[in-house]
């Protein structure tokens, strides 16, 4: 009993002195802790951990703050799939800070703004407690403000709030994907949807960690901002100038809030420009602008064939490969690194069956990854991957692959097929070749 005791002391001790080490409470009897995790900064077209490169292969965790919660949520779940990401060397998580409007039609539920300027504080406490628990890991969150698509609200449902009528949902059947462009380009020169905002940037960028006692603007764990998930030039050429005007307005307004964190756009590179790398390169010269992105979606963009997955999937690479390349030039070009910081693809015949083979999936992503292990071994532009998506411990419903409320989040949204781009913690191969090229990453 005294052996017990003294070992129970001992533990004690310890613990005591690492926390009075690297934490203290304050008057608010918030937990505020010493920043051990290192800034992420730039130099050239290189991201920089303190003094050192950081290149990355990291992960879409869109729905981390919704499983952080305390209502809804599944902390246990949230803690274990940190756990496993770190144990495979992923510590880039890039998340989605929160969705708007009711949660109808294949949307985000619940959403952080149910209504506009109305707040969900479990949510708001969700965001404080991912950040919390990443910043244990001494992992990175790229934290996105808005969204191009309804599946979370987004500009759509600014529109909606402020007099616009109802967005076309185009995964109904009366709406097409036109439709809902058109109505979503309104946004950006949408003045009191804008004003909105723009508000809600400085409520969050503002915010204080209820668990740290950190600002978000002053808290390392937060590697960069960025504007919107996919914005575009939609539609049309002529959209550029209003385009231009709220991103440019949008990117000072960031960083009049936050010169201390990097900007990005968020967008999918020529792709969310008609195609014109010219205006791809337009719109990023903005010097507050950090860094560039790009994404990559193989099936939706009719790279991939589901009647010949073996020859398409060569055929994605190779496509994938230019697409990277061109924009890599631009990169050089002005000087900034760029992040692949989506691509995705689907197990063998689109199957939702976490039995499914990922033989072709892993061949896409082995060839992604080789991409960036040279990049580091050159000191290249290309300076990180987020794939989508980490779906970890969710269990979805293989049959139909529907999304309903008080389902499990996957990385897939609420309007597709839970499964079909989500890599689980049972996706035992491809697990080992993300632990393997962050190790070839971090060892080079």
């Amino acid at each position: 009993m005294k052996l017990y005791l003294l070992i129970i002391y001992i533990i004690s001790c310890i613990v005591f002195t690492s926390c009075k080490n690297n934490s203290s409470i304050n008057k608010n009897n918030t937990l505020e802790i010493k920043d051990t995790i290192k800034l992420i900064s730039i130099k050239n077209t290189a991201f920089y951990k303190g003094n050192k490169p950081y290149y990355f292969v990291g992960a879409n965790y869109w729905y981390g703050p919704l499983i952080a919660t305390k209502s809804i949520g599944d902390r246990d779940r949230l803690i274990k799939e940190l756990n496993l990401m770190k144990e495979i060397g992923i510590d880039n998580l890039r998340i989605l800070v929160g969705a708007e409007g009711d949660g109808g039609d294949s949307r985000v539920h619940p959403a952080l703004q149910p209504k506009q300027g109305k707040y969900n504080v479990d949510l708001l406490d969700g965001l404080d407690f991912l950040l919390f628990e990443m910043r244990k890991r001494n992992m990175y969150a790229v934290l996105y403000l808005n969204n191009n698509w309804i599946w979370s609200g987004g500009m759509s449902q600014y529109l909606e709030w402020n007099g616009y009528g109802t967005a076309p949902n185009p995964f109904l059947e009366e709406y097409s994907w036109n439709d809902y462009m058109n109505y979503t380009k309104q946004f950006h020169t949408c003045k009191p949807c804008k004003e909105a905002y723009y508000k809600h940037l400085k409520f969050i960028i503002g915010r204080t960690n209820t668990y740290t006692g950190k600002k978000y603007n002053e808290d390392n764990v937060i590697m960069s901002w960025q504007v919107a998930n996919e914005p575009r030039v939609l539609i049309s050429p002529n959209h550029e100038t209003a385009f231009a005007d709220w991103l440019n307005e949008t990117v000072s307004i960031i960083q009049s809030l936050d010169s201390t964190h990097l900007i990005s756009t968020g967008t999918e590179g020529k792709h969310g420009f008609l195609q014109d790398m010219e205006m791809f390169e337009r719109l990023h010269e903005n010097k507050d602008i950090d860094y560039l992105t790009m994404h990559m979606w193989p099936k939706n963009w009719g790279w991939y064939d589901i009647n010949n997955e073996s020859k398409s999937t060569l055929t994605s690479i190779e496509k994938a490969n230019n697409y990277m390349n061109e924009h890599i030039i631009i990169a050089k070009k002005l000087n900034k690194p760029i992040v692949m910081s989506e691509f995705g693809f689907p197990r063998e015949k689109e199957s939702l069956s976490i039995n499914a083979s990922v033989e072709n999936r892993n061949t896409f992503y082995n060839a992604i990854f080789n991409k960036i292990i040279e990049s580091k071994k050159t000191n290249g532009a290309l300076a990180g991957l987020n794939f989508w998506g980490f779906a970890g411990y969710a269990k979805t419903n293989e049959e139909n692959g529907k999304w309903k409320h008080g389902d499990d989040f996957t990385a897939d949204p609420p309007q597709e097929p839970q499964g079909l781009n989500s890599v689980f913690a049972s996706d035992i191969t491809t697990l080992e070749l993300i632990k393997k090229a962050n190790e070839k990453v971090l060892n080079y």
